[in-house]
């Protein structure tokens, strides 16, 4: 009676489950005896999607790939894929594929027969198994590398060999753990660009693992932002960048300037710089709460004076393309501006006053 319970229950979670969604995480969650590495947490993955799980190290973002393709238990909930229940299956047995950090491409091998691989111990025909390897081959750039083995290949090349044998048979979803991180920022901004359009060309559903901010938002459709074992927002690049939910998520992404007061009931918040407006739709459930109002680099200005806010110059970094400007508050803030370039010069020592739109801030409660 109870597996016929289990059986009806598995049967009404999966019916329920929309048809766009191609993975559901149900308060999946891992403990290494008395230390939680991953708290409770629900998520969905879209089907065709390029979601990214973001956050620092001890974050619980690789520890949430591994449950799902199978490497790690989990301690308790559940994960179904393509409607599936998975959650305690075999690694062979969930359609996932993998693409490692350090590639984990057979040295002995030449870059068709690794990508051949997957196929030959699905015992495809050797006919379809030549078809589908050069077709593959074809989409990562790689068409005339064939007979190379991995040792005459550069690092970006690896892991395009490496993305080829997993896509080559077409599994239902794609993982990849920190597949760029042993990349430098050139060749790693390249893959970016080619990781995108290998994506949009196939429609594969792909989680991605980073710890790299700018290559989340470069690359994902949606951002999981993670933090100490737990999911802190999810959201497009655009909604984790302009509206985070949290002080964590604003200092995560990108860098954030920071001013902490009390907001009055005039809808300003006090602070010991000065008196800073609070976005309209934040006031109203934010009064009298001691609060923090946040505000990107390239919203604010410099006018000579009747800003929020007055401090002194103490460091200018060109950048090319921007100067980014550090600016002394009274109280010993620091505020980071971004010039763009032919922008009127501002001086180390020079006093400026600093404003924006209030749309531009966002108020993230204590």
């Amino acid at each position: 009676m109870a597996d016929t319970a289990t059986k009806i229950n598995d049967v009404a979670r999966t019916s329920a489950m929309p048809r766009d969604i191609k993975m559901r995480a149900l308060r999946l969650s891992k403990r290494y005896g008395g230390t939680t590495a991953l708290h409770p947490v629900d998520l969905d993955v879209r089907t065709g999607e390029l979601l990214t799980l973001l956050g620092p190290s001890g974050s619980g973002k690789t520890t949430l790939l591994q449950i799902i393709c199978g490497l790690v238990e989990p301690s308790s909930g559940e994960l179904f894929i393509d409607g599936v229940d998975r959650t305690h299956a075999p690694s062979h047995q969930r359609d996932v594929g993998v693409v490692f950090q350090n590639y984990a491409l057979f040295p002995h091998l030449s870059v068709y027969e690794n990508i051949a691989f997957p196929l030959q111990m699905r015992r495809v025909d050797r006919d379809a198994i030549r078809a589908k390897v050069m077709r593959v081959l074809e989409m990562v750039g790689l068409g005339s590398f064939s007979a190379r083995f991995p040792r005459e290949l550069s690092g970006g090349q690896q892991q395009r060999v490496a993305l080829a044998r997993c896509l080559v048979y077409q599994p239902s979803l794609v993982l990849m753990d920190e597949s760029l991180s042993a990349l430098d920022r050139k060749l790693r901004e390249s893959m970016q660009v080619e990781i995108k359009r290998i994506h949009r060309e196939t429609g594969t559903t792909i989680i991605f693992v980073t710890h790299d901010q700018e290559e989340a938002l470069a690359l994902s459709d949606r951002v999981c932002l993670m933090n100490a074992g737990r999911i802190e927002q999810i959201g497009t690049p655009a909604e984790i960048y302009e509206q985070p939910q949290s002080t964590f998520a604003a200092d995560f992404i990108g860098i954030s300037n920071k001013i902490r007061g009390r907001v009055a009931g005039d809808g300003w918040l006090s602070s010991v710089d000065g008196r800073i407006p609070v976005p309209a739709a934040d006031s109203a459930r934010a009064l009298s709460a001691e609060a923090t109002i946040s505000i990107r680099p390239e919203y604010i200005e410099l006018v000579e004076q009747g800003g929020y806010v007055d401090g002194e110059v103490i460091e200018q970094i060109y950048a090319g393309s921007e100067t980014r400007l550090l600016v002394k508050l009274g109280s010993g803030t620091v505020m980071t501006v971004r010039q763009a370039a032919g922008s009127r010069a501002r001086h180390v020592g020079a006093t400026v006053s600093l404003q924006w739109r209030e749309s531009h801030s966002r108020l993230l409660e204590k």
